[in-house]
């Protein structure tokens, strides 16, 4: 059992709270049970290292079944051992060390998908998450972070993700032209979400959401600048029917993602 909070072991995993250390060795922090059990589900592979307070491990019988399944060996730690690796306060008796898997953009684009969640300059870790786990959720076939977007390995947006990290594909760092350019080449149209826009109702009564859609969303404070909207196909706004004075980023763009979603749902059973 791993017992020293202050171990190099110890240490080396919790700089992978940290950007510069995920960047230098490829690998990030999962915390808590979801996060893990989805790893496990889904990319037991991609697993290097598991961590866990005795208590926390018995808690979880369908972990350790995975665990095993994948031959993936546990090694007990204290809380206090647990609690200096962790970005959280509370990370609920489990840990892992798992190696990045982004996708390239040309492999997202040449498997053909119909949707898509390009962000660009999304720099909350929260709306990240959120809006990861919101196009997992509609059935998306990627997300591509463009720009300056947060790092999607952050411990913020890992949690954020609830698991839909490792559902669907995640493309890390490409340029926006880049981006749009095989989007096009793909069939995809290029709907932005901006306040600047047409009310999206109308692209629904047109028909327009049915088809195969790359949406694009820009900064959380600036939107989308004059560049970024000049590459989409056409520019959409959710219409504010309250007093709302806007909407959440990840709030605006899971209500987007799920327009296409049951457009394209109900024009393929149609």
């Amino acid at each position: 059992m791993l017992e020293n909070p202050r171990s190099p072991r110890v240490r080396a995993v919790a700089k992978l709270t940290k950007r510069s250390a995920r960047t230098e060795t490829g690998l990030f922090l999962l915390e808590g049970p979801q996060s893990v059990r989805e790893a496990l589900t889904y990319r037991p592979e991609a697993i290097v290292e598991l961590f866990a307070t005795p208590s926390g491990w018995e808690k979880h019988p369908d972990i350790r079944g995975k665990a095993a399944d994948a031959d993936i060996d546990v090694e007990y730690v204290t809380e206090y051992v647990l609690n200096a690796m962790a970005d959280t306060v509370t990370p609920q008796g489990l840990v892992a060390v798992v190696h990045q898997t982004p996708t390239s953009v040309r492999d997202i684009f040449e498997a053909s998908p119909r949707l898509v969640a390009i962000c660009e300059e999304v720099r909350d870790p929260g709306n990240l998450g959120t809006i990861i786990r919101a196009a997992d959720a509609a059935g998306a076939d990627a997300v591509v972070l463009t720009g300056r977007t947060v790092d999607p390995y952050n411990p913020k947006v890992v949690r954020a993700t609830t698991g839909s990290l490792f559902h669907l594909p995640v493309s890390v760092g490409g340029d926006l032209a880049d981006v749009v350019t095989r989007a096009h080449a793909a069939g995809l149209r290029i709907l932005a979400a901006d306040v600047k826009g047409d009310d999206l109702l109308v692209a629904r009564a047109e028909g327009t959401l049915a088809e195969p859609t790359g949406w694009l969303f820009g900064n959380e404070a600036r939107g989308l600048e004059d560049d970024a909207l000049a590459l989409a196909d056409r520019v959409l706004k959710l219409p504010i029917f309250g007093r709302a004075e806007s909407l959440n980023l990840a709030t605006a763009a899971s209500v987007c993602l799920y327009e296409s979603a049951f457009a394209q749902r109900a024009d393929s059973a149609g």
